[in-house]
């Protein structure tokens, strides 16, 4: 199980590899219910990051930055 948290919100992974969080969703940063096949997950202020098992990350909340523009961020080794 991975866990990380962000300024105002928790985010884990279960052992099946689904995503969860709580905590304030402002940004949408808690929006993770339909991710799966997770092994791990990292939490910004207001964003949250997640990394499939097949390499693809994936990010939700805040962007003004553009800190979760990550859509064609794929095939990320996972360390060993």
């Amino acid at each position: 199980m991975a866990v990380a948290a962000g300024s105002q919100h928790t985010v884990a992974v279960t052992s099946s590899g689904r995503a969860m969080a709580v905590g304030n969703n402002d940004a949408g940063q808690c929006d993770v219910s339909t991710w799966r096949e997770i092994v791990e997950v990292a939490a910004g202020a207001n964003h949250t990051l997640g990394l499939r098992a097949d390499g693809q990350v994936v990010a939700t909340g805040d962007n003004e930055y553009g800190q979760s523009n990550v859509s064609n961020w794929t095939a990320i080794g996972r360390p060993a």
